[in-house]
């Protein structure tokens, strides 16, 4: 297969891929918390329980994720809509008016109310084209009752159930 498939077509294609959205947090090395929204991440293993994120490599917060040791992740609620908008815009003050708790791992920032949390330590770095995949190591992982987010063709929306699951 020797053919490109369009940028706008692959970009099209994906924004039907209903996902969930997150907020990754880390610590520049000058101290400051930096972040980012992030609908490509997934769950990578259970022993030992892995995950993954794509950070985009010409994003602000770039230099930090490249740097740290450590990130957490807020699996955002329904209703965080502006949270996601926010940290999903360059050059902005990402923080104010954004309710946080520190982690208990590494103090990284943990959005308030989402519908859960997992403190990470970095297992690597994979070059994803446009994007690096940081893989963490969850060390610590919490769980809230609420329902979450989702981002579906380029709209955020909430979980309808259909039944039971498959597991």
């Amino acid at each position: 297969m020797s053919a490109t498939t369009d940028q706008t077509a692959f970009r099209n294609a994906m924004a039907r891929f209903a996902s969930g959205v997150t907020i990754v947090t880390t610590r520049s090395s000058d101290g400051a918390f930096v972040g980012f929204t992030a609908s490509a991440f997934s769950s990578l293993s259970l022993e030992p329980p892995l995950l993954l994120v794509c950070l985009q490599k010409d994003a602000d917060c770039y230099t930090a994720f490249m740097e740290s040791d450590d990130f957490a992740v807020s699996i955002l609620a329904h209703g965080q809509s502006e949270i996601a908008r926010r940290f999903a815009t360059k050059a902005i003050d990402k923080w104010e008016g954004t309710p946080v708790t520190p982690g208990r791992i590494a103090g990284l920032p943990l959005v308030t109310d989402a519908s859960a949390h997992c403190e990470c330590r970095i297992r690597d770095r994979v070059d994803g084209g446009d994007h690096t995949i940081l893989i963490g190591e969850v060390v610590r992982a919490e769980v809230s009752d609420a329902e979450p987010m989702l981002h579906y063709n380029r709209q955020f929306g909430a979980f309808v159930s259909e039944g039971p699951s498959l597991g």
